[in-house]
């Protein structure tokens, strides 16, 4: 599976990489777990680039745990050394009772997993450290480790009613390419712009213009990987963009490279 949020460093490393299903008592809270594990040659460091989800994430590690808001530009993190994590990627409905609040006080930042009202953070990390071991790019070990951190997040099930709306909207925007407009959104939910720029505000901490810009991004890179000779005007004029030029604008606005460089970049390894 090739995620299209992620789009590796500039020389095609990526770590190892596992994703695993929620259980279906979690499906409206948690999309997924995603456990990497990584080994780089000393002196050496990565920076992993993601044009991340609406979401917010739970990010434990060896030495604690976080709580990662959503990321309006271009998500970055840099590895070294020998290491894992074990995320988890929320749904849209599950930031508000992680935040404790609007999910606009945590957009482009993040808090410790300690803040988290109603989660014993530290127990949490000793116990999916145990359970990693000395091991951790193993299978039964990683699907036992997200097992436990799938029983801290019950909590938030079930979702509100709001919640399963603000699900339903991601879900429309990043499923249906056909929309590259929010009154496309606004008309298919019965919603006034101005509602729905409240309720996005609240339950994911963007607005529903990101919403539309972001899935466009994720719809390029997937576009731009497709071989050696990628025609940009098509892929263009494919995500519903007026002309190659405000194309390239958005696409380097956000990732900071132009769709061209994109493209050539080496492909994923690990």
């Amino acid at each position: 599976m090739v995620e299209p949020a992620a789009l590796r460093d500039v020389r095609g490393f990526a770590p190892s990489l596992r994703r695993y299903a929620p259980p279906p008592a979690l499906a409206d809270a948690v999309r997924r777990f995603w456990v990497p594990v990584w080994s780089l040659p000393p002196g050496q460091t990565s920076v992993q680039r993601v044009l991340q989800y609406p979401v917010c994430q739970v990010v434990v590690g060896p030495d604690g745990g976080q709580l990662v808001g959503p990321h309006a530009g271009l998500g970055t993190e840099e590895l070294s050394g020998s290491g894992w994590v074990v995320g988890v990627m929320m749904q849209p409905a599950a930031g508000q009772a992680l935040v404790g609040g609007p999910v606009a006080e945590l957009t482009d930042r993040r808090r410790s997993l300690a803040d988290v009202a109603g989660l014993d953070a530290a127990g949490l990390v000793a116990a999916v450290r145990d359970a990693l071991g000395d091991d951790p790019a193993e299978v039964a070990r990683q699907q036992e480790a997200c097992a436990l951190v799938a029983e801290a997040l019950a909590v938030l099930v079930p979702v509100d009613d709001e919640g399963r709306l603000v699900n339903a909207i991601v879900e429309y925007v990043e499923g249906e390419r056909d929309v590259q407009r929010v009154s496309q959104v606004c008309e298919k939910f019965d919603l006034g712009e101005r509602a729905l720029q409240r309720l996005t505000r609240r339950r994911i901490g963007l607005s529903p213009k990101w919403l539309v810009q972001r899935r466009r991004l994720h719809d390029a890179a997937d576009l731009l990987r497709a071989g050696d000779r990628v025609d940009l005007a098509r892929v263009a004029a494919e995500l519903g963009y007026a002309d190659q030029a405000h194309f390239t604008r958005d696409f380097r606005s956000v990732t900071g490279v132009t769709p061209g460089e994109f493209s050539a970049e080496p492909p994923a390894r690990a």
